[in-house]
């Protein structure tokens, strides 16, 4: 049940619903889970600040269980996911960053529980 927080100062145009799909199935597709446990938010027109810059640019935060919990992992996931960035948005390596977090079943609340009981 991955969690994805993109914030940037795009404009809202940049995301149409076609892009968030195909956003969402790369996600998928890069961390090996199932489309329909994906959790995604767009948030665009923010004011931002990457290296010193308000050039266009993106932060994604990626949460998720056992497949953003070491480099090796992550590494691969950036890759795969860089690559669809800047093929869709037309952004330059060094205007994008993604922050992974590994979860716990536990710290997910679901149905009135937890992860870890469903």
């Amino acid at each position: 049940m991955p969690f994805i927080n993109v914030e940037t100062n795009l404009p809202a145009s940049k995301f149409p619903e076609d892009l968030l799909k195909r956003l969402c199935t790369t996600l998928a597709a890069a961390l090996g889970k199932p489309e329909d446990r994906m959790n995604l938010v767009v948030k665009t027109d923010l004011p931002m600040m990457i290296a010193g810059s308000s050039s266009p640019c993106l932060l994604m935060s990626l949460s998720a269980i056992g497949v953003t919990d070491t480099a090796e992992k992550n590494k691969e996931h950036s890759a795969k996911i860089f690559q669809f960035l800047k093929g869709e948005l037309g952004l330059s390596d060094d205007r994008i960053l993604i922050l992974f977090y590994p979860l716990e079943p536990w710290q997910i609340g679901k149905k009135g529980t937890v992860m870890s009981f469903l």
